[in-house]
């Protein structure tokens, strides 16, 4: 069982911190902040980009439910130091621009590296750090601080590709590849070095052995897990919220097609969003701490609704660059909100501490899934409708998820209650 206040060490949750966010680096982070360089360097399109996140989800997928049973067998510190060093190497690949069908290929290792091995490690050692009592607040630094890696990498992505990229409009193709090879060189060095750190000083972590049952690799704790009700809502509140994060992907290429900023401005944009993720993450876990996580997922999915909605009716153009950077923020805080507290809700939904790695597995096994589909549906919807007509369908897209998220985690709070 958990205790009400960790006495575990306070750098414990820096390590996770940067663990968490520095695996997704090299697969996600780079394309979102640089999408346009990514397409151009590459030379695949939104759709073929889209397809490898798909992949990504598809190995994933799997990764999730299997994954779970192992972080409730071995110490976090093994996991995750070797996710991220396995995830490193593969951003050495990555940096000598393989074509498009050795790319999928990697992206399938990528959903095997990050996801198997570190996933429900990483949450399960979240929230014993937390104990019962500051779930909110674990949580909240966590994806907080996730959020300011998250940042960190994108700045001195941009910071280095924009020494070396003096005027992008006087650049050929070569040099600009030339230039994003050092982006990815470098993230997969600190990548590498954190994993590093993690298998020295992760270590500290003090999990009880009744955590560590091999019994949870019966078929029985997967059907036991299944009978808590609020299983059911968290799979639904963790497809939706992740759809909606899925689709801040888009938003420096938003920046460049509708809003005419060049790649560096744009990928400046994405980056400048990041640095909301950890005011968000700990502000909301501390209010989630203070009354319901359910209470404030709700909220944040409602803030989500109201601006994918005013995205989607088209007002949002290269002509109210005020209105555009408002509303980029006030969605990207419902967005933030939701992923913060989407986990946080397993100890108010009474699910057992020593089934947490399955029950993680199993919520991300149907929460996850827009790894599968959201790259491909969002690709196609930019392709087919270029400029600003795609991105309205993309917000559509987001409205309908950002809806179905509000009812069910409203229900979450009223079970919660009762």
């Amino acid at each position: 069982m958990l205790k009400s206040k960790s006495n575990q060490p306070k750098y414990i949750i820096i390590l996770l911190i940067l663990a968490g966010e520095a695996v997704f680096i090299l697969p996600f982070v780079l394309a979102r902040i640089f999408r346009p360089t990514y397409l151009e360097t590459f030379g695949i399109n939104n759709l073929q980009l889209g397809t490898c996140f798909s992949i990504y989800g598809i190995v994933a997928l799997f990764s999730y439910l299997f994954g779970g049973p192992l972080a409730d067998k071995f110490h976090p510190r093994y996991l995750i130091s070797s996710s991220l060093i396995l995830t490193a190497l593969g951003g050495l690949y990555l940096a000598t621009f393989p074509e498009y069908f050795h790319l999928k290929i990697l992206f399938g290792y990528w959903g095997f590296t990050t996801i198997f091995l570190l996933w429900a490690a990483m949450v399960k050692a979240t929230r014993v750090w937390g104990g019962t009592s500051s779930q909110g607040t674990a949580f909240g630094f966590l994806d907080g601080g996730r959020g300011l890696v998250a940042a960190a990498f994108g700045s001195i992505g941009v910071f280095i590709f924009s020494i070396l990229i003096s005027d992008i409009s006087q650049t050929t193709l070569i040099e600009r590849k030339e230039a994003f090879k050092y982006v990815i060189l470098i993230s997969s060095l600190i990548v590498c070095f954190i994993g590093i750190l993690v298998y020295f000083f992760l270590k500290k972590l003090t999990i009880n052995s009744t955590d560590d049952s091999s019994s949870n690799f019966k078929l029985s704790i997967f059907k036991d897990v299944l009978k808590i009700p609020t299983v059911w809502f968290m799979m639904v509140i963790i497809l939706c919220a992740y759809f909606g994060y899925k689709t801040t992907d888009i938003f420096s290429l938003y920046a460049k097609e509708v809003m005419l900023f060049n790649e560096i401005d744009a990928a400046k944009i994405g980056t400048s969003l990041l640095y909301i993720r950890p005011l968000i993450g700990v502000s909301i876990g501390l209010l989630a701490d203070r009354s319901k996580p359910s209470l404030w997922l709700t909220i944040g999915f409602a803030i989500t609704l109201l601006m994918s909605v005013i995205f989607a009716s088209g007002i949002v153009s290269n002509q109210h660059t005020l209105l555009f950077i408002i509303s980029i923020g006030l969605i990207s805080i419902g967005v933030y909100s939701t992923r913060v507290l989407y986990f946080a809700v397993m100890e108010e939904g009474n699910i057992p501490v020593e089934l947490t790695g399955t029950a993680v597995g199993i919520l991300s096994v149907i929460g996850y899934t827009p790894d599968i589909f959201s790259g491909p549906l969002i690709g196609v919807l930019l392709d087919n409708s270029p400029g600003k007509l795609g991105h309205q369908h993309v917000f559509l897209a987001l409205v309908i998820f950002s809806f179905i998220g509000l009812i069910a985690s409203w229900f979450l709070y009223r079970n919660s209650k009762q």
